[in-house]
């Protein structure tokens, strides 16, 4: 016997087995006990959501001979036939490839004819959204008055492209999602069936993934069992499958974005790659990640409502401090719109790292949002300098975390308010007449170098200074993100091999981080005594 997937094999037979879908099967079979049966009905949701399984049932319900509270026997000479597809009262039509009038036409001429045997000839259309104009203008009038033995079934996942001329000639029911709690009772009801033993965690993730849909959760899990044959199915065995990710892998990562670690960001990408994981999967349920922390910030719901178990719950919970609702919103937004980029692109990953690298630097954007999180950046660095110059015991972090941002609060000497608020005076740094004669081109052509280069590195050194020393060049950083990323990075080779392309010669460069209140060096050639600004000449010899 040919194999029958899951999603078929399971399909309810009686309204009874309906799952999630309480108020509409109560409402049909009442009808059905009193005699009030309609003419039109339109089943709308999204997929999966059980629209053509309980038309399917409603059109034995009215055929069959001896229903049993509104419900089909499923035993009868009627009932076996529709079962089996056999019977010429109940036609199925697939909107998606009859969609034209000539379709449309033919269901007119067919419905002038009584049902051979049963009560009732019921047309089930599936997606009618997709019918034509003409079709369905063509089916207006058929519809609004069709013979007493017709009954019309339109099931839609797109209620917002149905006319309303045909909206208003039908009875709308609307289909819900399915809950998480219902998803996890079927998949758990199937696996004892199917004599398949599985962990609660895996369960519940499949559910989760299902989105509400009950196809998708026995589609999903038909995957998995499928995979794992004769095997336990485990949680890890479910994220393999499915191309996720386990849950701590996006509370490191998002511990890496608060303290600007992009070293550690990358190395997550590589490894969730590496371990073939799916890139988009990765990004949606980061997405979902973030929300749930988000919602545990505002109102700190249970473990049923975010889908997590009740240990996973108690670590988001301590994560969800580390951001506040503005910065977790913006952090949303980045990977919604990261999410919908992915789709198209070839070069995913780098999109990833972009989206990771515009949630670590809030400057690189001028929404609204990221402007509160620049703000907040620049309240919590003034709050650790506050802290040092009161001598009061400066946190060990910062609560962006980043290691550059605690470095210069640490550096921060002990000032008076009033030292704090003017610059020390610039140092006098004397370098060889070659490296001073690199350092006039270089300063006279930075801002053409930086305005010249990409996105990522024409940030990083958007606001840097030049400066040199005994050796080469220097650049001066404010932005303690923008020092990180080109430390962590590596990318002063980077930038020295823009300079060799530049000025066809080998240029030493090194960066640095100033201080607080910490001005530019003054840069003077090696003939230069430093604090008089003229050249030194030999009077005898002129």
């Amino acid at each position: 016997m040919a194999y029958t997937a899951l999603y078929r094999k399971w399909r309810p037979s009686r309204f009874e087995d309906v799952r999630g879908q309480q108020h509409i099967v109560k409402t049909l079979k009442n009808q059905l006990n009193n005699g009030r049966i309609g003419h039109a009905y339109l089943f709308c949701g999204t997929r999966g959501t059980g629209k053509t399984t309980v038309a399917k049932i409603f059109a034995r319900a009215v055929n069959c001979e001896h229903p049993v509270d509104g419900s089909p026997c499923n035993e009868c000479e009627t009932c076996r036939q529709i079962l089996s597809g056999n019977s010429v009262n109940v036609i199925e039509i697939d909107a998606a490839s009859n969609n034209g009038v000539d379709n449309i036409r033919e269901i007119r001429e067919e419905v002038k004819y009584r049902p051979t045997e049963g009560k009732y000839r019921v047309y089930i259309i599936d997606e009618v959204h997709m019918l034509s104009t003409g079709a369905f203008n063509a089916l207006l009038k058929t519809l609004e008055e069709p013979p007493e033995y017709v009954i019309f079934i339109l099931a839609t996942t797109e209620v917002q492209r149905i006319p309303i001329t045909v909206l208003s000639r039908c009875q709308r029911y609307d289909f819900k999602r399915l809950t998480l709690q219902e998803l996890i009772d079927q998949v758990s009801d199937l696996l004892k069936a199917e004599g398949v033993e599985a962990e609660e965690a895996a369960i519940r993730y499949i559910a989760q993934k299902a989105d509400g849909s009950s196809r998708d959760a026995l589609s999903l899990l038909e995957e998995c069992i499928s995979f794992n044959f004769g095997e336990v199915l485990t949680y890890e065995k479910v994220l393999d499958v499915l191309g996720a990710v386990d849950q701590t892998v996006f509370s490191e990562l998002l511990k890496a974005v608060l303290s600007y670690d992009m070293q550690k960001v990358v190395q997550l990408i590589d490894d969730m790659l590496y371990s073939g994981r799916d890139l988009n999967q990765f990004v949606l349920d980061f997405t979902w990640y973030i929300r749930n922390l988000l919602l545990i910030q505002t109102e700190n719901p249970g473990e049923e409502v975010l889908g997590v178990s009740r240990e996973n719950l108690q670590l988001m919970q301590q994560e969800a401090v580390l951001m506040d609702i503005d910065q977790a919103m913006r952090y949303i937004r980045i990977l919604s719109e990261l999410s919908n980029a992915l789709r198209t692109s070839p070069s995913r990953r780098v999109l990833l790292e972009i989206a990771l690298i515009k949630m670590m630097q809030p400057s690189m954007e001028e929404d609204l949002e990221s402007l509160k999180e620049r703000i907040r950046v620049l309240e919590e660095r003034g709050a650790a300098g506050y802290a040092g110059n009161n001598g009061a015991a400066k946190p060990e972090t910062v609560r962006s975390g980043s290691p550059a941002l605690t470095a210069a609060a640490e550096d921060t000497p002990a000032e008076t308010e009033a030292a704090a608020e003017k610059k020390a005076p610039p140092k006098t740094e004397e370098v060889p007449e070659a490296v001073y004669e690199d350092y006039e081109k270089i300063r006279n052509d930075w801002e053409d170098i930086v305005g010249r280069e990409v996105r990522l590195m024409h940030s990083l050194l958007k606001n840097t200074k030049v400066s040199a020393f005994e050796n080469g060049i220097e650049i001066l950083f404010t932005d303690p993100f923008s020092y990180t990323m080109m430390e962590n990075g590596k990318r002063t080779k980077d930038l020295e091999a823009i300079l060799k392309a530049r000025y066809q010669r080998d240029i030493r460069v090194k960066i640095r981080l100033l201080k607080k209140n910490e001005s530019a060096p003054k840069v003077v050639p090696g003939n230069r005594i430093p604090g008089i600004d003229m050249d030194i000449t030999d009077e005898e010899g002129d």
